[in-house]
């Protein structure tokens, strides 16, 4: 793959130009992007806009994992567990460079929760078939500890490994971004949709305006169908039609997210050695805990917190990062205290309601993940629900149902199930990468990055000048915040060198574009990822 340069003023061209798109989608998260991905695949004409940057929101804030769902298995949801153990398997063999196994285990203190655990994931494995990764072993006591190091001796019986798959969330949509342009779709973030064009008076949707963020310069663009694949947006993008139309109620405003809140803390590695991952399926309140290695830290959580306002930077409520910290020293040998978190961060999952007419109260942790996907009589499609292992699936049921409805001329056919994503080696090169190194997160990527301005000059151990000028020329990346959140995960890891690295980052990005790298909102930002102490 040649790879496409991300210049902004030649994108915006590019827009401008257009006559008409015959799909214009709304969301640069994982839903979006996977149907820009079916799209464009297809030989359509699409034009994606992302308000801010390409998973700002929702899908660069997940436990990192590609996954059947051990815990919608317990629910009794077995066709998403069955469907997302085959998208898991997809996602390892069209993304090798950013997914990859992981071991899991679930420590056992009770003999009858040991079997309990394990004829559960035997069924897992049963649901996987050839996609399985590994098979499901009980554990003695002295191979549990073997496995988890850091795990808690007292009362220990043995426990149950299993395997999954992990990933880095935020990079894997930007391959996305990418492979949906090496196809031919325009992608543009920061570029955020201000309203839907109907046919007069009120009828269907023809199109969408939208406002350049860097020039405040607004644009108008037909479109043949409308794809609403904001997430906990979508009934944002939703009311825009009814304050179109005129006032109306909140009683006949659309309700078809239920939010809900996962946070996340990150810890040294010394509080969670080892390359295995623990899974506590049921704490005090019946949540799952995660200690998951990810890039030299640990990852602690998660919650599920039901929340009504939706905000692109959702702060972990003080009884998140104390119930996190509390069900983690049940469970590890060295207790993390608010003073060793070196970030966290929260993310609103875009839970789909069964009853759009009704608010639905309570607790979220049960709530289906599946996926649902509306065509309203105007046209606009809106799709709600679902997580980033079945993106892909989502993004086909999308492109079905717009065919279904007839808004634009399509095949029944899959087409993405063997499509490699940007980056992805072929299977001799991965063969060769395994026998002598680990594939890297750039992938086929890597020997360009190595030729750019300071490839040898290391702002921190994971984040050279020259990634910073591949992410600018390269990744669509406009801010500091894009760099460090996004294209390096520093801000997710470590807030306080994220901080310290900032100026620098700034620096860089001012030679390689004109506009303002937004320094000084990065830093507060920053702070932000601090947990209170």
């Amino acid at each position: 793959m040649n790879p496409l340069l991300t210049d902004r003023a030649q994108l915006l061209a590019q827009l401008d130009h257009a006559q008409e798109f015959d799909l214009a989608i709304i969301g640069g998260g994982a839903t979006g992007l996977g149907v820009a991905v079916d799209a464009a695949v297809r030989g359509l004409k699409v034009v994606l806009l992302e308000a801010h940057d390409f998973a700002k929101g929702t899908s660069s804030r997940s436990t990192k994992l590609v996954h059947g769902g051990v815990r919608y298995l317990a629910q009794g949801h077995l066709p998403l567990v069955w469907e997302a153990l085959r998208e898991r398997q997809h996602l390892l063999s069209n993304a090798p460079h950013l997914v990859h196994p992981m071991p899991f285990v679930m420590p056992a203190y009770r003999r009858t929760d040991q079997w309990l655990y394990g004829s559960g994931l035997k069924l897992y494995d049963l649901l996987a078939g050839p996609a399985r990764l590994g098979p499901t072993r009980f554990l003695s006591h002295a191979e549990t500890l073997l496995a988890l190091p850091g795990v808690r001796i007292t009362n220990l019986v043995g426990g149950v490994e299993y395997w999954d798959a992990q990933f880095d969330d935020a990079r894997l949509a930007l391959a996305l971004a990418r492979t949906a342009a090496s196809h031919g779709a325009l992608m543009l973030n920061h570029m955020p949709v201000t309203g839907l064009i109907t046919a007069y008076p009120a009828g269907r949707v023809q199109g969408l305006r939208c406002q350049d963020t860097e020039t405040g310069q607004e644009r108008s663009l037909k479109a043949r169908c409308v794809v609403n694949a904001t997430g906990v947006w979508v009934d944002q993008i939703e009311a825009m039609l009814h304050s179109q139309a005129g006032p109306a109620s909140d009683a006949k405003l659309p309700h078809a997210v239920r939010p809900s809140q996962g946070a996340h803390l990150v810890v040294d590695a010394s509080f969670w050695p080892g390359s295995t991952a623990l899974l506590v399926p049921h704490t005090q309140d019946g949540r799952v805990l995660f200690a998951v290695p990810w890039q030299g830290k640990v990852l602690l959580g998660t919650t599920d917190t039901p929340r009504n306002q939706v905000e692109w930077e959702p702060q972990a409520l003080e009884s998140e990062i104390d119930q996190i910290l509390q069900e983690a020293a049940q469970y590890l040998v060295k207790v993390p205290r608010r003073s060793d978190v070196t970030s966290v961060w929260a993310g609103l999952r875009p839970l789909a309601r069964k009853d759009e007419n009704a608010k639905e109260q309570g607790a979220t942790q049960n709530v289906s993940r599946e996926h649902a996907v509306k065509v309203a009589s105007n046209g606009l499609v809106s799709v709600t629900g679902g997580k980033w292992t079945t993106y892909r699936a989502m993004a086909a049921d999308v492109m079905q149902s717009i065919r279904a409805a007839r808004l634009v001329s399509l095949t029944a056919n899959d087409v993405t199930l063997e499509t490699p994503l940007w980056g992805a080696p072929s299977e001799v090169q991965t063969a060769a990468e395994t026998q002598t190194a680990s594939i890297g997160p750039y992938g086929t990527d890597a020997p360009l990055l190595a030729t750019l301005p300071g490839a040898d000059h290391w702002l921190t151990p994971q984040l050279s000048e020259a990634m910073v000028r591949f992410a600018a020329r390269y990744e669509y990346a406009r801010t500091v915040e894009d760099v460090l959140a996004r294209r390096n995960r520093l801000l997710f890891l470590d807030a306080a060198a994220a901080l310290a690295i900032a100026p620098q980052v700034a620096q860089i990005l001012s030679t390689e574009m004109d506009a303002s790298p937004q320094l000084a909102s990065f830093e507060v930002l920053a702070k932000a990822y601090q947990a209170p102490i």
